[in-house]
Formats: C-alpha cells, sequence, structure tokens
C-alpha cells in the first residue's frame, strides 16, 4: 500500500485516497508498472496503517484493495471462461452464460472463553514467538456461526463450550474475511492443543497475561473487555 511520503512530518490521521478506481467515491486504487515511478510515496504494509493513519483510513485502504484483489482474480468466468463484465450491483456477469459473481467475503469465528475469571489463550504456530491470543477460525460449509465455535475450540484445545453470547464484529481484510466475535464459557474437557495449528494454550487471569495482539483486532476487544471486567 503507498502512502504519501512525508517524513519528519506527522501523517494526516484520516487519508482520503491510498493509491488510484474508486469505491463509494473514497479513495482509488490502480496496479502500477514495475518502472512506475515511486519518488515522493512509500510503501507500507497494510497492517500498519491503523497506527499510522487511524482506523477510518485502515478501513477505507483495505476495502479499497479488497476491491481490486477480487476484480483481478474473477477476470474470467467460472464455468466457461470468458472473460467477465462488471455489472451496475458490484458484481461481474459472463456475457456469453450469464453467470454472475460478486466479491468474496469468508465469514470466521473468534471467542474469549472464560474459567473461573480466567481467559483462555493461545498461541498459533504462525504468530511470533510469546504471542498468544483467543481462538478464531473460518466456519465451514453448512455450519452456523455456533456450530464453527464449538467446532473450532473442540478441534484445537480439546474442551467443549456453552453460554455463547456475541460480542462484536469486524472487517478483517487479511485476506477478506468478516470476523464475528463471540464471548464464552468454558464446560467441561481439560486444554489439549492439536499440535498442528496450535502449540501451546492455558488459562491466564487478568493480571497475568502473556504478550496479547495490539488494538487494531477484534480479539485485542474482547481481552480488553475481559481485563476490564476482572481487574
Amino acid at each position: 500500500m503507498l502512502i504519501p511520503e512525508m517524513d519528519g512530518i506527522e501523517l494526516p490521521r484520516e487519508l482520503d485516497y491510498i493509491s488510484t478506481g474508486e469505491v463509494d467515491g473514497v479513495g482509488t486504487w490502480r496496479e502500477l508498472p514495475e518502472d512506475a515511478d515511486l519518488k515522493g510515496w512509500r510503501a507500507v504494509p497494510r497492517r500498519a496503517l491503523w497506527e499510522l493513519t487511524g482506523e477510518i483510513s485502515f478501513a477505507k485502504a483495505n476495502r479499497l484493495y479488497a476491491e481490486m484483489d477480487w476484480r483481478k482474480n474473477s477476470r474470467f468466468c467460472g464455468r466457461c471462461g470468458t472473460p467477465m463484465e462488471d455489472g451496475e450491483d458490484n458484481g461481474r456477469a459472463c456475457p456469453k452464460c450469464g453467470y454472475r459473481i460478486y466479491p468474496i467475503i469468508s465469514p470466521a469465528v473468534i471467542v474469549a472463553v472464560e474459567r473461573e475469571n480466567r481467559i483462555l489463550l493461545a498461541h498459533n504456530s504462525a504468530f511470533p514467538s510469546g504471542r498468544y491470543s483467543v481462538l478464531a477460525g473460518f466456519v465451514d460449509l453448512g455450519e452456523s456461526l455456533e456450530e464453527a465455535l464449538r467446532r473450532e475450540i473442540r478441534e484445537e484445545v480439546g474442551i467443549e463450550i456453552s453460554d455463547i453470547r456475541y460480542f462484536d464484529s469486524q472487517s478483517w481484510p487479511f485476506p477478506r474475511s468478516l470476523m464475528v466475535a463471540f464471548q464464552a464459557r468454558w464446560a467441561s474437557g481439560e486444554i489439549e492443543v492439536d499440535g498442528k495449528e496450535i502449540d501451546s494454550a492455558d488459562w491466564f487471569a487478568s493480571e497475568d497475561l502473556p504478550e496479547i495482539p495490539g488494538s487494531v483486532s477484534v480479539s485485542r476487544r474482547l481481552i480488553d473487555d475481559f481485563i476490564k471486567r476482572n481487574s
């Protein structure tokens, strides 16, 4: 993602542009050739935009990226291979067979499980060393959100949960997820990590937490809510 190069100057907290295609009149995008002149711009990871420019710009930029990425990967009809055309309803249509597609959003669930004033936190094998978070996973075909929660917790740490309550949601564009956050209670079983995706997990008190995710994510909001209620 490109932002204006302003070394020594504080970036505006809410950018109205990120790179150059419109989404609801906000910001633009374009793919740049390898020899593009990028003087006056600098590349930053999309995750860094929250801290650099604020929550609104983070959301704008990632929506633009998702739009660009989806259009780049949906140029041809999945049924007959004909080049797709843009529709009037944010989708794309095949002019030959009529097949229609729309931007892909992958639902995922994330949950803070509590047991006797402690929260379940786990280290995912993809995390930096020492960082723990609440558990999450994608929803499978045919599952409800609650079924997905129970399955993920059972598969990853071997326990059963109950008292599932909705907490919040967040568009999470890595790559294009909708995170639906819940809180739940431990029901039965003892922690037994799967050893593949999760390599360590435990129950933590609010005053004795390991390293946790930054404020950009709903996972952190779940943990902060636990701390607030149990400190």
